[in-house]
């Protein structure tokens, strides 16, 4: 379940309470402080010989390996393969903060060399040949560089979508046959590549990737065919959906500017006529001759579970399954992108709020299964770590949502060259707290650069994940 301090009917986003519990579980694990390493006694082992729950030191300067901190306690096969991956012989081990498993122990355990001083085996190992660290570096700026590839690759396909959505949006009232296509050919291409088997990492975009009228269909269809799919949705509904989702809200083109986007202040009038976009957006996708399910997502995507939607109030199963994820959709991203970049709202609350007020308007099967899939900490949340470091997260993945990757606001390192930290590889350090931008120490602002619109992509997981390790 869901906890969330509710205060005269709003969540109460201050620091102590804005950790919200989701219906999955997660838990905050708190940093613990480490004994400095050269007053421990360390003995040497051999790379081959590193065993799960054994107390490392790297030895190694911040450039050259991808984990937050030099030593650790190794507690998966995957910090294993990146530990070995470093090209090092050996390592400092120290036994008295290990927690090896039963029978590990004594496995090919640690040796320290035949006649050697054992105080000598104490002292930091801190020599690496001039080929060795230019070599590390070389890694760490080809990490950088297959992270800010893919980058580029999402981003040119979200602003490819956009452009052919204003085609369409051009097209559609002399060409409707013509923005159809435009469309179908955006949403047939994710649909093919979200129904690929593997995992789907949820990417967060740079700021200024198009304007409030044409992100938002694109990040509404995105989001929903990602979570279409976490449904299990198949190619026919999958199309629909996304088609539908595309165009919600290409009925707005035949509207006055001023009541596109709805307004605490606006009139009853005004309000009457923001809700013709409905009505206009159904007139235009049977001109354009969607399918009719496409159509009936479009009819239904401001209906609401509990009957308050509109225009027709429509209840429950009255609603088709492509409908109550558009509806749920379209709620969440304009709480994140609302029509004033000053009402906007974090990620994070967006959920918290959609949740805990919200709730009876949506499906919960739908609901349930979108808060799994962005993780209690959605792309684009600003937290804090258990180590009180503040980051930015910038990528979920859809299936493995608990651990998400982040940027983390490390002053030595300048920000150009910051890789993306995957949590995966440190279960040690969780996330303790979301935070609100504003309340960033303003380097820690310049430096992580919070996202005013919030823009996703989808991308591989396994790739993202092999090339995404810490900073």
């Amino acid at each position: 379940m869901i906890f969330s301090k509710v205060q005269d009917g709003n969540v109460d986003r201050s620091d102590q309470h804005s950790s919200v519990k989701y219906c999955l579980a997660h838990e905050t694990q708190g940093g613990q402080t480490e004994s400095r390493m050269d007053e421990a006694q360390f003995e040497f082992i051999e790379i081959h010989q590193l065993r799960l729950g054994m107390f490392i030191e790297l030895g190694l300067g911040w450039m050259s390996h991808p984990f937050p901190t030099g030593s650790f306690k190794i507690s998966s096969e995957k910090q294993l393969a990146v530990i070995r991956s470093l090209g090092l012989k050996r390592v400092r081990y120290l036994p008295g903060k290990s927690d090896l498993l039963s029978g590990f122990e004594n496995v090919d355990g640690p040796q320290v060399a035949a006649g050697a001083d054992p105080g000598e085996q104490t002292k930091p190992d801190l020599s690496l040949e001039p080929t060795d660290e230019l070599r590390l570096r070389k890694q760490r700026s080809d990490l950088l560089s297959a992270q800010q590839r893919q980058l580029i690759v999402c981003e040119r396909r979200f602003v490819d979508a956009i452009q052919h959505y204003k085609l369409a949006v051009e097209q559609v009232s002399a060409l409707p046959g013509a923005a159809k296509q435009q469309c179908f050919g955006v949403v047939s291409g994710f649909v093919g590549d979200m129904l690929e088997e593997g995992e789907l990492a949820i990417r967060l975009l740079s700021e200024g990737m198009g304007d409030k009228a044409s992100m938002h269909p694109v990040n509404v269809t995105i989001l929903s065919l990602l979570l279409g799919r976490s449904l299990g949705l198949p190619q026919p509904d999958m199309l629909d959906l996304g088609m539908g989702a595309f165009l919600h809200d290409i009925g707005k083109t035949r509207l006055p500017d001023r009541v596109r986007w709805p307004e605490e202040n606006f009139s009853t009038a005004e309000y009457k006529l923001y809700q013709e976009h409905v009505a206009q957006g159904v007139t235009l996708g049977q001109h354009m001759d969607l399918s009719a399910g496409a159509v009936q997502a479009i009819a239904q995507h401001h209906e609401a579970m509990d009957g308050s939607g509109f225009p027709g109030r429509l209840k429950g199963d009255s609603l088709s399954t492509p409908s109550k994820i558009l509806s749920l959709i379209n709620q969440y991203d304009n709480l994140c992108n609302p029509g004033r970049p000053s009402a906007a709202i974090t990620p994070h609350e967006a959920l918290a709020l959609i949740f805990a007020q919200l709730k009876n308007r949506f499906d919960s099967v739908a609901l349930n299964a979108f808060i799994r899939m962005m993780g209690v900490y959605p792309p684009g949340s600003v937290v804090q770590l258990a180590d009180e470091r503040f980051a930015l997260v910038v990528s979920v993945n859809s299936t493995r949502p608990l651990k998400p990757r982040v940027i983390v606001y490390e002053p030595r390192i300048p920000k150009h060259e910051a890789l993306i930290l995957d949590l995966e590889l440190v279960p040690d350090i969780g996330i303790r707290r979301s935070l609100k931008p504003t309340s960033l120490p303003r380097d820690a602002m310049d430096y992580l650069s919070p996202r005013q619109r919030i823009c996703y992509f989808f991308e591989n997981a396994i790739n993202s994940s092999s090339d995404e390790v810490g900073a």
